[in-house]
């Protein structure tokens, strides 16, 4: 097998602060691979370095087959980068940011100019093609940012949470055009908090918290470690909290873990019945004329995984030491101090 993205023992330290702490990687050629992680775990980190923009302490990666430190000029020659923001010149026109990439990479003038046209209609962005970046909307930006990322069809594509502060309309357009990609065969790393969007996209997911790898498999597998269907009910009152709560332990079996969320008004409890379950459930509640808001089937998401790894939702900040920064927040810290 050809795997595109390889890392072995990486780590990165901002004095007591470890960004990574042994991350190993392995994303074949074609793959989507997903880094989840809350904010501060090391996602940035992590692909900064693969795309050669900071050195790692310890450890090594491969982009492409090349070693990113000893080799990071044909590395970049190799990759695409669509980051957290969109990195465009806003006084550019659409069509003048992808020809300026274009000649960087020195396509040359006319094979420039046609991939920038190419892209601009990919990317329905034909009809801005001609107007300062600066006019563009925040999803118009990303789309423009990642079809910078594609100019020169690179062989591996990162993208650092590409759909953060996305409206609902262009997050689905940028979800289609990622799905484009790695139907072409394109190799695709993505960092996101989203974990819909890993569901949706990723052929595989690995997830890291303080640096370090908690779990990889892929989005189905991930869920079946957290367990199978459940039953779900939101009550319209709180006082059939209790009464909802010996029902499904009755009907689930008393060795099955039921929880109750007072805030929400809901119960739920593990199954492996299914359908006929549910039905007792559904008969019981109409018995004792228990009214329920909501009530079904559930299998797990996503965001149950990351909750059962590391205990907190995915959109959480990670806490670090007073005074300190997270791995990611010093990395752009740094990297600013560099460009001074």
């Amino acid at each position: 097998m050809t795997y595109m993205i390889r890392t072995s023992g990486l780590v990165k330290r901002y004095g007591k602060v470890v960004a990574l702490d042994g991350l190993d990687l392995e994303v074949p050629k074609g793959a989507v691979l997903g880094l989840l992680g809350p904010n501060g775990a090391g996602k940035t980190t992590a692909v900064r370095i693969l795309t050669t923009l900071l050195e790692p302490d310890e450890g090594k990666a491969e982009v492409a087959g090349l070693d990113v430190q000893a080799n990071p000029h044909e590395v970049r020659e190799k990759i695409g980068l669509s980051g957290q923001t969109a990195a465009v010149d806003e006084h550019l026109t659409g069509f003048e940011n992808l020809d300026m990439v274009g000649r960087l990479y020195h396509l040359g003038r006319q094979r420039s100019r046609q991939r920038a046209r190419e892209l601009l209609d990919r990317f329905e962005l034909d009809e801005a093609a001609d107007r300062p970046a600066k006019t563009y909307s925040g999803g118009m930006r990303r789309r423009l940012d990642l079809a910078a990322a594609l100019v020169a069809e690179p062989e591996v594509l990162f993208l650092d949470e590409p759909t953060t502060g996305l409206d609902p309309r262009s997050r689905a357009q940028m979800w289609e055009t990622i799905q484009v990609l790695a139907r072409g065969g394109s190799t695709v790393l993505l960092t996101t908090q989203y974990m819909e969007e890993a569901d949706v996209l990723t052929d595989n997911i690995v997830v890291i918290d303080r640096g370090r790898k908690i779990a990889e498999g892929t989005p189905d597998k991930l869920k079946g470690q957290v367990g199978g269907e459940r039953i779900e009910i939101v009550l319209d009152s709180a006082d059939d909290l209790t009464a909802s709560h010996k029902i499904l332990l009755a009907v689930c079996g008393g060795e099955e873990e039921v929880q109750v969320d007072e805030q929400t008004r809901r119960v739920t409890a593990a199954v492996t019945g299914g359908v006929p379950v549910l039905r007792r459930v559904l008969q019981e509640l109409g018995e004792q004329e228990i009214k329920a808001v909501d009530i079904g089937l559930r299998r797990p998401t996503l965001d149950d995984v990351f909750l059962s790894l590391t205990g907190h939702v995915a959109e959480e900040e990670q806490e670090t030491e007073p005074g300190e920064k997270s791995g990611d927040e010093q990395d752009k810290v740094r990297e600013k101090e560099a460009v001074r």
